[in-house]
């Protein structure tokens, strides 16, 4: 039995077939030249520069330069307990802050082996599929403004806002949540909130028309991007891509489905796969993952235990790691694949080692050599379809 088809292929059905371009050739000689893309926050998500190598206003070379935002987040966490290290998981990405929490929650827990209750589990999933529909939305607002159009913006903030209005209610914040800690969650569910979340998902699902007619059936959104920029499925994995930049390419991987952790084997959903390898394919999967993370969600909230099993179990603040352990644990953010190593050394409160795996470098990585040969405009399209942000490479 085939699966039902989703809005974003029911909506995609029409699109218009276009070539693929290749690298303009000339008969006169011309200097090459660099120009500096960045590192202004607003151009390039982030502190981010680009040293663009151009004949004309073809793309010759792209060089990355990062380090402008470094932190050292990692290095500040081999100095904190495990409770107190969850805020700065909120830095590495403040865009899907947490499932960031979630990743490394999930690293001090195994480590010190601290169980967390079935309900603290639901909860959890439910908050990292929400802040997945929150990253998505930004980045699709945001992917519209590279390719010069600002209304995709203000559509999708409509409906992110209320997304971080759940959150605010279950922990006060809207960006920077610190609310997955070990052993479970800050706080319980506020009352009558799943039925405010449960309203969030029926009213989504009606807003998700809108953004294909207004995006993915334009023909000058799909010239701007089918064809440009492709990666093959092989070129995908030997640059180490994850999540919709990698499954645009056609690699069915998703960590949640094939190495589950939390209640993720509990619940049956689908997993978007692109074909060409090309920005439209890596656009149209993340509008797909948003309609998969609400059925995620759905089932979550309809199996969610009762209160009486509780939401976290209490650590305490200076609990003791065992000595000589090391564990790596491996989770689905919105970017992609985010992994957190941690290691004990002889024990104690804190870790002696603390590495985060993020999707954005790897991705980034791969921008030099998707964008050769096409058109500095291009070039914008192309990283804007990687969704990278900054914070997960300066760490």
């Amino acid at each position: 039995m085939t699966a039902p088809e989703t809005i974003a292929e029911r909506m995609a059905k029409d699109v218009i077939e276009q070539p693929v371009r290749h690298e303009v050739t000339r008969d006169l000689w011309t200097d090459d030249f660099n120009v500096n893309i960045g590192p202004q926050h607003p151009s390039t998500h982030g502190v981010l520069r680009l040293v663009v190598t151009l004949d004309g206003e073809v793309v010759k070379k792209v060089q990355p330069y990062c380090g402008y935002l470094h932190r050292s987040i990692e290095k500040i966490s081999e100095n904190r307990t495990l409770l107190q290290l969850v805020c700065f998981s909120d830095r590495v990405d403040y865009v899907a802050a947490m499932n960031a929490n979630l990743a490394v929650c999930l690293a001090g827990e195994k480590i010190a082996g601290i169980e967390v209750p079935e309900r603290g589990q639901y909860i959890r999933v439910i908050m990292a599929e929400l802040n997945r529909i929150a990253s998505h939305l930004l980045w699709f607002g945001d992917f519209g403004l590279n390719l010069g159009a600002g209304t995709p913006f203000f559509y999708a903030f409509r409906e992110r806002e209320q997304v971080i209005n759940l959150f605010e209610e279950v922990c006060g914040n809207r960006l920077t949540y610190n609310y997955i800690r070990p052993g479970g969650v800050a706080f319980d569910l506020p009352e009558k909130w799943v039925e405010r979340c449960q309203s969030f998902l029926d009213y989504f699902l009606t807003k998700l028309p809108e953004y294909h007619r207004l995006v993915t059936n334009n023909p000058i959104f799909q010239v701007r991007t089918r064809g440009i920029g492709v990666v093959t499925r092989e070129e995908a994995l030997n640059w180490g891509l994850s999540g919709p930049s990698l499954r645009g390419s056609g690699v069915d991987f998703d960590v949640r489905r094939d190495d589950p952790y939390e209640v993720y084997a509990n619940l049956k959903f689908r997993v978007p796969l692109g074909t060409r390898g090309d920005t439209f394919e890596r656009y149209l999967c993340r509008m797909m993952e948003m309609e998969s993370s609400v059925d995620i969600i759905r089932q979550c909230l309809e199996k969610l235990p009762g209160a009486q099993g509780g939401h976290a179990k209490k650590v305490s603040m200076l609990a003791r790691i065992p000595a000589n352990r090391e564990v790596l644990v491996r989770t689905e953010a919105p970017r992609g694949e985010m992994s957190v190593y941690m290691c004990s050394g002889t024990g104690g409160p804190k870790p002696w080692r603390v590495k985060y795996r993020t999707a954005s470098f790897a991705n980034l990585a791969a921008l030099d050599q998707l964008s050769r040969g096409y058109k500095i405009a291009d070039l914008m399209a192309i990283f804007g379809s990687l969704d990278v942000v900054i914070p997960e490479i300066d760490r």
